[in-house]
């Protein structure tokens, strides 16, 4: 099936990426369409967290293109990248890391308030995406009075308040047991498609993964020669 450019949120184009010599993305290519929830599988050392990261542009790839939109962030530097970040790339870790000295609603008001937005605009939104994700009720709360489930759902909240075009999150239900993990996915799945935000998310869990529109299969650094079928890029066929 072919797709416009103006239909993909986000793009890799022959990511390459190292640590100290020892490869961990060997060329991988892959889009991801707006408003699709996309899984990133495979085992412990796969690349696939490396991946993300740089999707995110938390990391710069050593060679290749990371693309949302048509904007070339992997050009950019972490300034611009940083900003990216609080607006338009919502990025969720496996134990949330909220900020320790902050309730659950200054943790949420933050990226608002980092962007420039008002304190009274920030807590209000913040409210709002609290209630999304059922977790008004500890608005108040520092991060060591409440449950990983609640927090989790908390660090997510932070992640959709600025209303990004994608978020990432890496291991999403990782700290948590079963129920609470079914419950933060189903919230972040129904959530990001009442906004219509593309989702990328990171996972060895074949629960986890099974919530995404397809999966992406990552192997010692390279996509899976089975899912070849998924992956292009922007505006070639797939």
């Amino acid at each position: 099936m072919s797709h416009q450019l103006n239909d993909i949120a986000l793009s890799a184009r022959s990511l390459v990426y190292s640590y100290d010599n020892e490869p961990a993305l060997k060329g991988v290519s892959l889009q991801v369409r707006r408003g699709e929830v996309v899984s990133i599988t495979g085992p412990s050392g796969s690349g696939k967290s490396t991946l993300m990261l740089c999707l995110a542009g938390v990391l710069t790839p050593d060679a290749g293109d990371v693309l949302l939109g048509d904007r070339r962030i992997s050009a950019e530097n972490e300034a611009a990248r940083s900003r990216l970040r609080r607006r338009e790339i919502g990025v969720v870790f496996q134990f949330g890391q909220l900020v320790p000295e902050l309730t659950a609603l200054e943790n949420v008001c933050l990226p608002l308030l980092l962007s420039g937005s008002s304190r009274r605009a920030a807590e209000s939104a913040a409210r709002t995406w609290l209630e999304r994700f059922e977790v008004s009720g500890v608005a108040n709360a520092r991060p060591s009075a409440i449950s990983g489930g609640q927090a989790q759902r908390v660090a997510i909240a932070r992640a959709m308040v600025t209303e990004p075009t994608v978020v990432c999150a890496d291991e999403p239900t990782g700290a948590l047991d079963t129920l609470a993990g079914e419950l933060v996915m189903n919230q972040l799945v129904r959530v990001a498609r009442e906004a219509g935000t593309t989702v990328v998310l990171v996972t060895h869990d074949a629960r986890v993964s099974a919530y995404g529109d397809r999966e992406i299969h990552l192997r010692d650094g390279a996509l899976e020669s089975g899912h070849a079928d998924l992956v292009g890029l922007a505006g070639d066929a797939s």
